[in-house]
């Protein structure tokens, strides 16, 4: 029955954009789901291929972001629009407004608890690190971490160090069978290696 009730909750919300709440709580899509959904019901400016967008991801101004492609959202927040503007304007008698877009370029990943101010530009081929503060441009290949958001790294010692370390582990090759294959059963072999290898000893 629940397995019924899921097919209807998706088709709903693909298909008629609706339900969505209902979608979001029963079905609990994953980034890469969420991503297929706000790409065609999200109000973005454009949203490239591959991307993964997690749930509780916030984005303010949609209208006003672009995705590139293979861009990774986790729980963080893309403010396209500055909201004190409404108050200073209600004090002072003023019409101001304070607007931009972001623009999130090919092969990002901003991490869990990220914040993105308006009319700012990251990558490609950049990550901003878990609770960044990012009010300025991310320069191509970079990784920046803080607040405000600073150049920590870059994305090509970063890739040398991780292969160097992966090819140590001792469930790699079944890793990448489960990779290639997508047999579930590989997963959890490959779960249990890893719980040996952290808790053994």
């Amino acid at each position: 029955m629940k397995g019924l009730l899921r097919r209807i909750l998706r088709y709903l919300a693909f298909e008629q954009g609706r339900a969505v709440g209902w979608y979001k709580r029963f079905c609990n899509p994953g980034g890469d789901e969420w991503a297929a959904w706000l790409k065609r019901h999200g109000g973005f400016h454009a949203i490239g291929e591959h991307c993964s967008i997690q749930v509780n991801a916030i984005i303010t101004d949609p209208a006003y972001t672009r995705l590139g492609n293979n861009v990774r959202l986790t729980g963080c927040t893309l403010f396209g629009h500055d909201g004190s503007v409404n108050m200073l304007n209600r004090a002072f008698g003023l019409r101001l407004d304070r607007v931009g877009k972001i623009d999130i370029r090919d092969n990002v990943f901003v991490g869990h608890g990220a914040i993105i101010l308006p009319g700012v530009t990251i990558g490609p081929n950049a990550i901003v690190a878990a609770g960044s503060l990012v009010n300025r441009d991310v320069p191509p290949g970079s990784i920046v971490a803080g607040a405000p958001a600073r150049v920590v790294g870059d994305i090509e010692r970063l890739v040398a160090r991780l292969e160097q370390d992966s090819a140590r582990l001792p469930w790699i090759e079944t890793l990448n069978r489960y990779r290639d294959s997508g047999d579930p059963a590989l997963r959890a072999e490959v779960e249990q290696m890893r719980i040996r290898y952290f808790f053994s000893g």
